[in-house]
């Protein structure tokens, strides 16, 4: 029986080193930290070999799991292609880019009443209450300005109300679910920070989270919510690459869903 290929574009090694493992003799896997040279030829998808330049291997699924600079023409590519892709190639095209795929989000959301503006290019613009100004293609924390008063937009900006509040991540991976409280030292809040940990999870919120990943048939997804000190929720960001490293029960969560979906 002719093998198949695997492609994993960024996850950490000893991730891809579990799922080379268990998928055993029938599958070929090739991984690459930052992305890969890629073709599409009728139809067809293939990757260039680390090992031989200018070689190209044909590839049968692709496990995606980073955020790069310019990687909205490798996501296009993968979503013409339309082939086994993790998470789904034409959720992470719509939902890459900060600004146009929190539009796309808000459509498929009921918390969807936060009051925004937006500016294009190099504006100035004057508050005269707390907001947010998000702006740039990172789902990191970055690229955030909270202000109120007199601000000049260094490049096109989406700028919201400022809310004090809790800040959660609804976790999903497959039928698997999580709710994370964000912390940090500031008014940004981050996966990242020490304080960041598992909750109880919000039904409403999880609702909501489900119905956003149908809306971009996407297998894995991480949604941020604002929760108000009066209780009203709000949708902030829809992360299309949801961290799989952070949480030890999210990451072997994570690679039994990405075997499974391999051999499925």
């Amino acid at each position: 029986m002719e093998k198949k290929r695997l492609l994993i574009v960024g996850l950490e090694p000893r991730d891809t080193e579990k799922i080379s493992k268990e998928l055993g003799w029938e599958y070929l896997t090739v991984h690459y930290d930052m992305l890969p040279v890629v073709k599409l030829m009728d139809g067809v998808l293939y990757v260039e070999s680390p090992q031989v330049p200018n070689k190209f291997l044909k590839v049968d699924k692709v496990i995606f799991h980073g955020i790069y600079e310019k990687d909205v023409d490798f996501l296009t590519l993968l979503a013409l292609w339309d082939g086994p892709c993790l998470p789904n190639a034409l959720g992470m095209m719509d939902l890459r880019q900060r600004i146009p795929g929190l539009v796309r989000s808000l459509q498929a959301s009921k918390f969807n009443t936060l009051n925004r503006s937006m500016v294009i290019n190099q504006q100035e613009w004057n508050s005269d209450k707390e907001v947010v100004a998000k702006w740039g293609i990172w789902h990191c924390g970055e690229d955030k300005h909270k202000f109120n008063g007199n601000w000049q937009s260094s490049e096109t900006s989406v700028i919201e109300d400022f809310i004090d509040g809790e800040a959660v991540r609804i976790m999903l991976i497959g039928n698997k679910s999580w709710q994370i409280k964000l912390t940090g030292d500031t008014w940004l809040k981050s996966i990242h920070n020490d304080g960041s940990d598992q909750m109880e999870i919000d039904t409403e919120l999880l609702d909501d989270s489900i119905a956003i990943a149908k809306h971009f048939n996407s297998q894995m997804i991480g949604v941020d919510y604002i929760v108000g000190n009066d209780g009203q929720k709000y949708l902030l960001e829809v992360n299309h690459i949801p961290n799989v490293t952070v949480f030890p029960f999210i990451n072997e969560a994570f690679i039994d869903y990405a075997i499974n979906w391999v051999t499925k």
